[in-house]
C-alpha cells in the first residue's frame, strides 16, 4: 500500500471515554504532509509488513448467558443481539460441550455406554435459540466448542466434577460422542469450526473438569479424535491444551513430540488467568508458525464496579502483537449478580442483565472490546508499527477491503500526544487520560 499524498486517505477515529461521555464516538481527524522534521511523539504504521490472520473475536455462550438472555423482553433480545452482532461485529463464539460452571446444573448428552441416549435436547432450552438469533444478524458467525469434561461413566473417577482422567477403554467412545455432538449441532445450521480437546486441561475443579497430560492429549487425537474425524468426514479444526500461558510454549513442545499429533493437531488455545506471558505466545508463533494460537477464556471475579477495560484492551493488543489469530471473552452476559452458576464461582461479563432482568446494561468493557472487534475484519492481516513509549498499548491490522485499523489505549492517568505516521501523511492528536481510540484509515 502506497499513499502519494495526504490527500490520498481519509482518517476516521473512534473514541471512547468515560469521563468525557464518548462511547465509540465518531470523528473525522485532519491528515497532514509527512515532514522529515517530526520525531517526537511519533507512531510510526507500517502497512506492508504483515503477520497473522485475524480470524475473529467474540465471547462464550454458555447455558448462564443463554439463561440470562431468555429472560429479556423480545425487544430487548433484538437489541441485545444488535449490540453484539451488528454494533460491534463479533464474528467468533465459544460454546461448551455439555455443562461448564456456567451452566444452571450439570449434564451430559449421553449416560449408556453404546450412546444410544445421546441427545442434545438439553442445548434446545437456552443455547440454541441464542445461538440461531445470533447467526441471523451475522451469518458468518464461527463457532468454537470446548468440552469442560466427557460423561462421568467415561472417567476413572465416575464424576463430571473434580478433575479425573477419562479412561482408555472409552476413548475411541469420547471421540465417537464428539462426532455426535457435532453432527448434532451441524443439523441445526449450526457448524463448529474449531473445537480445543478439553477445556482447561491442568484443572482439578469443583466444577466440570477433567485431566489430561500432554502425552494423553496428543494420543487422544492421534490415535482416536483426529481417524474419527476423517472416517466421519468432519472438517473441524482441533486445537489443545485451553489453560494458561504460563505453560503454552511447554506444552506445545511436548504435545508436538509425537510427530502424528503435530500433523493432526491445528492449533493451541490458551486462557489468561496467570498473567502476561505474552513472550510464549511468540515463542509459539515463532517456533510453530503453521499452527493456529486463539485466546479463548478471560473474566474477572464479580465486581459491582466492572472497572477491567484497561486490563482487557492491554491483554488484547498484547496477544494479537504476540500472534494470536483469534480472541474470545468469558461470558457474552450474565445476570446482576454475575451468574447463573451452579457451583457460585461469579464473575462479571461486559455486558449484565439489569437486577429486574428487563433491560441490560454495556460495561466499558464492551466498548474496549468493541474497538478491536468493530474494527478488525475477519480475514485481515496484522501488520508493523513502532511506538514511542511502553505506556501506549496499541496493535494495528490491514483488512481485507485495504483499510487499516490502530487501536491505542491509553491507560494512564494524563493524557499523551502522538503523531499517527503512515508513509508521507501524519495525523496529530492527543490522547486523553484513561481511554481508548481507533483510527480506521482508508
Amino acid at each position: 500500500m502506497c499513499f502519494r499524498k495526504k490527500d490520498d486517505i481519509t482518517v476516521t477515529k473512534y473514541e471512547t471515554n468515560q469521563e468525557k461521555g464518548l462511547y465509540l464516538y465518531e470523528s473525522k481527524s485532519k491528515v497532514k504532509p509527512y515532514s522529515s522534521l517530526i520525531e517526537k511523539n511519533v507512531i510510526n504504521i507500517y502497512p506492508d509488513i504483515t503477520y497473522q490472520e485475524f480470524i475473529g473475536m467474540g465471547a462464550a455462550i454458555t447455558e448462564a448467558s443463554a439463561y440470562a438472555y431468555s429472560l429479556l423482553p423480545e425487544d430487548k433480545k433484538i437489541a441485545f443481539i444488535n449490540d453484539y452482532f451488528k454494533n460491534i461485529k463479533y464474528s467468533l463464539c465459544r460454546i461448551s460441550i455439555g455443562s461448564c460452571d456456567f451452566s444452571i446444573k450439570s449434564y451430559s448428552y449421553a449416560s449408556k455406554h453404546d450412546l444410544s441416549d445421546f441427545s442434545i435436547e438439553k442445548d434446545k432450552k437456552y443455547i440454541i435459540p441464542f445461538i440461531q438469533d445470533a447467526l441471523k444478524v451475522n451469518p458468518n458467525l464461527k463457532f468454537l466448542a470446548s468440552p469442560w469434561s466427557p460423561p462421568s461413566f467415561m472417567k476413572n473417577t465416575k464424576k463430571l466434577t473434580l478433575g479425573g482422567k477419562l479412561l482408555n477403554k472409552y476413548k475411541q467412545t469420547y471421540a465417537d460422542y464428539i462426532v455426535k455432538f457435532l453432527n448434532a449441532y451441524k443439523e441445526l445450521g449450526i457448524n463448529i469450526e474449531y473445537m480445543t480437546v478439553q477445556n482447561e486441561t491442568n484443572a482439578i475443579t469443583i466444577w466440570e473438569s477433567c485431566v489430561y497430560s500432554a502425552e494423553d492429549e496428543a494420543d487422544f487425537v492421534a490415535n482416536y479424535l483426529y481417524p474419527t474425524f476423517k472416517n466421519n468426514n468432519i472438517k473441524t479444526k482441533i486445537l489443545v491444551y485451553d489453560h494458561n500461558k504460563e505453560k503454552l510454549f511447554k506444552r506445545a513442545i511436548a504435545e508436538f513430540k509425537n510427530p502424528a499429533a503435530k500433523n493432526m493437531i491445528d492449533g493451541l488455545a490458551f486462557h489468561w488467568y496467570s498473567g502476561n506471558h505474552f513472550e510464549n505466545i511468540s515463542l509459539c508463533r515463532q517456533m510453530f508458525p503453521d499452527k493456529l494460537l486463539f485466546h479463548t477464556e478471560g473474566c474477572f471475579g464479580f465486581d459491582a464496579n466492572n472497572s477491567f477495560q484497561n486490563l482487557y484492551a492491554h491483554d488484547i493488543a498484547e496477544d494479537f502483537n504476540a500472534g494470536v489469530n483469534g480472541y474470545t471473552d468469558w461470558n457474552i452476559l450474565l445476570d446482576s449478580e454475575g451468574g447463573p452458576n451452579h457451583k457460585r464461582n461469579y464473575c462479571n461479563s461486559p455486558v449484565m442483565l439489569t437486577p429486574d432482568n428487563l433491560d441490560y446494561t454495556k460495561t466499558m468493557a464492551f466498548y474496549y472490546i468493541g474497538h478491536f472487534s468493530k474494527f478488525v475484519q475477519p480475514g485481515a492481516h496484522r501488520i508493523a508499527f513502532s511506538k514511542y513509549t511502553s505506556d501506549l498499548k496499541m496493535t494495528a491490522f490491514k483488512n481485507t477491503d485495504n483499510s487499516i485499523s490502530v487501536v491505542i489505549v491509553n491507560g494512564e492517568h494524563y493524557n499523551m500526544d502522538i503523531k499517527l505516521c503512515i508513509n508521507n501523511s501524519v495525523v496529530k492528536d492527543t490522547l486523553c487520560a484513561q481511554s481508548i481510540v481507533t483510527y480506521v484509515i482508508r
